[in-house]
């Protein structure tokens, strides 16, 4: 098909590329504060032919795409924001902006997608179909898909498969992860409230201490998984924010308890509610104690949509060979590209980056997260063909 074409001029964008990702890594922007990369991106995209539609989703932009024949929408999906930290990489485009990073490589997806709209645009006389690229702020927080979402972005025209990728350093540079089925863990959080009376910590014996309650109910949620999910179901309750009192010698009336549980299965996500409450409610009533639990499902899990991943797999074995495709080990990382899937069907790949030799060991959010940069040529490649490949597959592109 188009596979040695697409490869080869993306092979010839390696600078360019390389010199926009760097552009992006010195000037990170918080989510929903990507002014200056979404300017840069919308312009870009412009120059490409490409229709532009900025603020949407608050900070993201949308550039379509059109080919010279009638055919689906494909999307390809990139997220623009960064993180708060300081970047301790030592690199010459380390960032700029003091405290903000892209320490989790959402440089590397924005410019893979411009390198993908780039290879399109050059095709764009043979294209069936048109191609969406969503450039989606605020990932970070679990709020940009669902931002854009809601401002109609998978929506005139309507689209009719969606594919992303996130880099990862645990997979090799040259390697990518393809798999159907689940792939990121579903986002939950949880807010506990547990409220005794406080009182001189000297005579525990007249207060109500929520701080020891607070210790059990965290003690005894941890056997939810041990003792109720099946072994061979992944699940985790973790708690990342324990407060409560301000003096070693006084026991607090209350204990704030802030936390996250990570599932695949939709029952079992279910089940571990119901299960928390029962907990929650009866541990903190056994010690005398009120308490609130908010249980708020953030995000679904991810999970590759079998004829999308057809689609991604036979785009992957093009730009890589056979012994290349790795198939990942889902994480229990969470990712707003879920929330499309739940519209269209979808896949999301694992763009390897990872090379001891540069130092890119490092995991995803650390101060010393680096990239092997050749990715970048493959990744766009990999967008561009995939997004050719799921044009032609639908039968309605073959009208002029």
């Amino acid at each position: 098909m188009y596979a040695d074409e697409v490869l080869s001029f993306s092979k010839s964008l390696s600078e360019e590329l390389k010199n926009l990702r760097r552009d992006f890594h010195q000037y990170p922007e918080l989510s929903f504060k990507e002014f200056e990369t979404a300017r840069k991106i919308a312009i870009y995209m412009k120059e490409l032919g490409c229709e532009v539609e900025e603020n949407v989703g608050k900070t993201g932009v949308v550039a379509l795409l059109k080919g010279a024949y009638d055919g689906p929408t494909i999307a390809i999906r990139a997220d623009i924001d960064a993180l708060p930290v300081k970047e301790m990489t030592g690199l010459p485009y380390a960032s700029k902006n003091e405290g903000v990073m892209h320490a989790c490589g959402h440089d590397i997806h924005t410019t893979c997608a411009l390198g993908a709209a780039k290879i399109l645009a050059s095709l764009k006389d043979e294209l069936q179909g048109s191609v969406k690229f969503i450039f989606q702020p605020a990932e970070e927080i679990n709020l940009g898909a669902k931002a854009m979402i809601e401002e109609g972005v998978l929506e005139n025209p309507d689209v009719s498969m969606i594919f992303g990728l996130h880099n990862n350093p645990e997979i090799p540079i040259g390697k990518v992860g393809v798999k159907e089925g689940p792939l990121m863990a579903a986002v939950d959080s949880t807010f506990i409230t547990v409220m005794g009376k406080g009182g001189h910590a000297a005579y525990p014996h007249r207060v109500i201490d929520p701080i020891v309650c607070t210790s059990s109910i965290v003690m005894n949620l941890q056997t939810i998984v041990s003792r109720n999910v099946d072994p061979q179901k992944a699940a985790v309750i973790s708690f990342g924010s324990i407060s409560g009192g301000m003096a070693n010698n006084v026991i607090p009336d209350e204990v704030k308890l802030l936390g996250t549980v990570r599932t695949f299965d939709e029952d079992l996500r279910d089940s571990i509610e119901n299960w928390m409450k029962r907990t929650v409610e009866n541990t903190a009533s056994s010690l005398g104690c009120q308490v609130e639990l908010n249980y708020r499902r953030d995000l679904p899990a991810l999970i590759n949509h079998p004829e999308a991943t057809k689609i991604a797999m036979k785009a992957a074995l093009e730009i890589f060979d056979e012994d290349s495709i790795v198939v990942p080990i889902p994480s229990m990382g969470g990712e707003d590209f879920a929330l499309y899937q739940k519209r269209v069907p979808g896949c999301y790949f694992w763009l390897g980056v990872g090379n001891p030799d540069i130092d890119a060991v490092h995991p995803w959010h650390s101060p010393h997260f680096k990239a092997d940069e050749e990715a970048l040529p493959l990744g766009a490649a990999l967008l561009a063909l995939t997004a050719l490949i799921a044009c032609e597959s639908n039968e309605s592109c073959n009208t002029k």
